[in-house]
């Protein structure tokens, strides 16, 4: 039996939802010997061959247009498209941004606020994630399997990858289904 490919990729957001994957430990090794992971926070590749993947997970919320090429991308290469965390699944806290203008919310958080940052001045770096609004993946691109949390506890996140490369569709229910 081919084992299935596996690949990640994270847009707007914090990374815990990957650090979460991480805090599998050992477990790892378990999925490892369940799928192939191609595209991940373990392994090199940064995104999935042009040949596609059976399980793609995004983590984070959609913010601008390279988000959306992600999305998009992943959507196209994967045959079952996993939201993972509350940014992916409802857009988490960086959607909290969504009632003021980006202009309002840096200029209170690098002229108005106490900082580290003396200089008072708002930074303008194109991979900051502040650009627009931010939306879930679902409001983007089809997705099949929502694992909430903030992050998702690692015990999900296995179940989750688990059922999948074994074939079957997780179920998030009861003791699985909770925000920390």
């Amino acid at each position: 039996m081919t084992k299935p490919k596996v690949a990640s990729d994270w847009m707007c957001g914090c990374a815990g939802c990957h650090m979460s994957l991480l805090d599998m430990d050992e477990r790892l090794v378990a999925v490892c010997q369940l799928a192939d992971l191609r595209a991940t926070p373990i392994t090199d590749l940064k995104e999935p061959d042009e040949s596609g993947v059976d399980v793609g997970v995004l983590e984070g919320g959609i913010n601008n247009t390279s988000n959306e090429e992600v999305a998009h991308r992943m959507r196209k290469r994967c045959k079952t498209l996993v939201a993972l965390g509350d940014c992916a699944v409802f857009g988490g806290v960086p959607a909290m941004r969504n009632f003021f203008t980006v202009e309002e919310a840096m200029r209170r958080a690098y002229v108005e606020a106490e900082s580290n940052d003396a200089s008072g001045q708002i930074p303008n770096d194109p991979e900051l994630c502040v650009q627009g609004t931010v939306r879930a993946v679902h409001e983007v691109v089809p997705v099949d399997i929502f694992v909430p949390g903030c992050p998702p506890d690692a015990d999900v996140i296995f179940y989750v990858l688990s059922e999948l490369a074994q074939g079957r569709k997780p179920v998030l229910e009861g003791d699985k289904l909770h925000w920390h």
